[in-house]
């Protein structure tokens, strides 16, 4: 498995900002009205209440990307969402969990005959221990039980590899662990499509390309890809034997296959996105002023998907939108993307033309809803986390340190992600004295240490699996050398090269300092001669012995000079990394303190 980050990722493409004038909506309705030959008994009340056989029928339209395989509500910030408020000031939900999500949707499903839900990837992968300790089955059972329609495949559905994925599509026992229980695992009752990933020996998709949606006269062809840069973000195992097509070609090209075959109405799934100008989930992407809209890959792939593609459900980047963007023909398209972890789904209504076959994208209306627990749970739900957690409890229940305070994952540098550098860096002294730092990457750190007992072990207490939620990739601690003009050179690629348009800031070990300027521009924006060990500048001549996980010592998330080092050594997993230092270094009356997050200085 390999440590991602969540933050937008390498690609060819120039990333654009999209402010008012380039026709950005987040409210959801493209424009006021049908078609003038539309009449009002055709296409009103929800869901197409009007004449069954009206020239107009509502199509609804559920979403949700980057669920992650949580199935019990996420902790800390992962498990909140931000509202904007009228008067301007923003308030934070409690947001997620499976047992809420299945009664929203199956709310919102109430009195529509036509509803279908699909997803934009990242199901699985980076999974807290409730199901990634069961290769991410419990997640499958539960989407299962969603009634999910289709979904793409994200870079994390690569994580165990195509074979594990193609096993997760049509069930079976895991070839190593085998059965969980007297049951066979049958696999999802929903297509993954996997348009723009190929084997390269045959050349074809290794899963379905798209999939046709189909009620009485009412068809609607779902498209699904994900990022052409995943092997840049997943590890060189899961992704061997693979080939990642550009996103725009692959879609327009099956576009038009679905066009041949009659299909007029196609939503496009991708597991790609963008990052809006605000971090409130109903944040306006019509409101005035500089800046506004959204930035990001999704922003040119939108542009250049061609115009018969009529939705866009996106995902990857963690983020909240329901924008319009410009499609080729200067048209106005939706594109959405409904935060991660299960805490937002995202309601459209797609006005199908039974006329055309196609979608009247005038009429197209879209909102993201929050998945609040105010709701009663679904039974069947919580029956099966039951049944998950009873098999997980003997592993996940034991106590693996203590904690004084909650200890943040968020930030340019965050309190956790200092204290796993450092735990990386007393692991490395472990194996080789002469250790000198190490380095974490941010997307590798999946969830924040919260204070708060989560069960029953009291407040405080570090358990096995809140170990797991933060660090589910079973990378392995290695080390390896660098010289210090190399080691310059790292820091330098975390805000240029790929990483130049969304920088992603490494967590450093105790020792190393250094400023990071950010108003300054690519490379720059690491200051040379502020970098320091112990207090003393790097020797570009000297060699120093650097611990990361296996994913940044190949090179992974855009730092080509980490796979350069040399004389590498290969330890055990991250996780139990993490668990020896907290161990070591905290107990029930001497708990551990959030580190103070200062190694870097950010100028702003």
């Amino acid at each position: 498995m390999s440590a991602t980050s969540h933050q937008q990722h390498r690609r060819r493409r120039t990333y654009a900002l999209i402010a008012t004038a380039a026709g950005l909506a987040t409210v959801g309705a493209l424009a006021a009205a049908l078609p003038a030959t539309a009449s009002a008994d055709e296409s009103t009340g929800k869901g197409g209440h009007g004449h069954q056989h009206g020239r107009y029928q509502d199509v609804q339209l559920l979403s949700f990307n980057d669920l992650h395989g949580n199935l019990e509500p996420p902790a800390g910030s992962s498990g909140r969402v931000t509202e904007l408020q009228a008067d301007g000031t923003t308030k934070t939900i409690d947001a997620g969990g499976v047992e809420y999500l299945a009664t929203h949707l199956r709310q919102a499903r109430e009195g529509e005959k036509y509803s279908i839900t699909a997803a934009g990837g990242d199901m699985v992968g980076a999974s807290p221990l409730i199901s990634g300790l069961f290769h991410d089955e419990p997640t499958i059972e539960a989407l299962n039980k969603l009634d999910l329609d289709v979904t793409s495949v994200g870079n994390h559905e690569f994580d165990e590899g195509a074979k594990e994925l193609a096993r997760l599509q049509e069930g079976g026992c895991h070839p190593k662990d085998g059965c969980y229980s007297d049951e066979k695992f049958k696999g999802a009752d929903f297509p993954y499509l996997a348009a723009n990933v190929l084997d390269e020996k045959t050349g074809k998709p290794i899963l379905k390309p798209y999939w046709v949606w189909k009620k009485r006269d009412v068809k609607v062809g779902f498209i699904g890809v994900t990022l052409e840069d995943t092997p840049g973000v997943v590890s060189a195992e899961g992704v061997k034997g693979l080939k990642f097509k550009d996103e725009v070609e692959t879609i327009n090209k099956y576009a038009k296959v679905l066009q041949r075959q009659g299909v007029k109405s196609i939503v496009a799934l991708i597991h790609e996105g963008g990052a809006p100008a605000s971090a409130a989930y109903n944040y306006d992407c019509e409101a005035p002023g500089a800046g506004d809209g959204v930035s990001g890959p999704i922003v040119d792939i939108a542009k250049n998907i061609t115009p018969q593609v009529d939705a866009l459900v996106t995902g990857h980047t963690h983020a909240a939108y329901v924008c319009s963007i410009d499609d080729p023909s200067g048209k106005p398209r939706m594109v959405t993307s409904a935060a991660s972890f299960g805490r937002l789904y995202t309601d459209t209504t797609l006005t199908y033309d039974r006329y055309t076959g196609d979608i009247a994208r005038t009429a197209v209306k879209s909102a993201n809803r929050v998945v609040t627990r105010d709701v009663p749970k679904a039974p069947d739900m919580t029956r099966l986390i039951s049944k998950w957690n009873t098999l997980a409890a003997p592993i996940g229940n034991r106590a693996i340190g203590y904690i004084s305070a909650d200890i943040p994952s968020a930030g340019t540098e965050s309190p956790l992600g200092d204290l796993i550098a450092d735990a990386q860096l007393a692991y490395g002294k472990e194996l080789d004295p002469e250790t000198d730092l190490a380095l974490m990457n941010p997307g590798g750190i999946r969830a924040p240490l919260t204070y708060a007992a989560k069960g029953a072990e009291g407040d405080g207490v570090v358990t096995y699996a809140e170990g797991f939620t933060v660090q589910p990739f079973s990378n392995t601690v290695n080390l390896q050398d660098l010289t210090g003009a190399q080691l310059i050179q790292v820091l330098k690629e975390q805000v240029s090269g790929t990483n130049a348009a969304s920088p992603k800031v490494l967590q450093i070990s105790s020792g190393l300092t250094y400023t990071l300027d950010l108003t300054k521009s690519g490379a720059d924006r690491v200051v040379s001669d502020s970098i320091k060990l112990n207090g003393e500048a790097i020797n570009p001549t000297a060699t120093y012995r650097v611990a990361t996980n296996n994913f940044l010592a190949g090179g992974g998330d855009g730092f080509p000079t980490l796979g350069q080092g040399t004389n590498d050594l290969v330890g055990t997993d991250d996780l139990t990394v993490l668990e020896k230092y907290l161990t070591a270094n905290s107990s029930a009356t001497n708990p551990i303190a959030p580190p103070a997050a200062n190694r870097i200085t950010v100028v702003q």
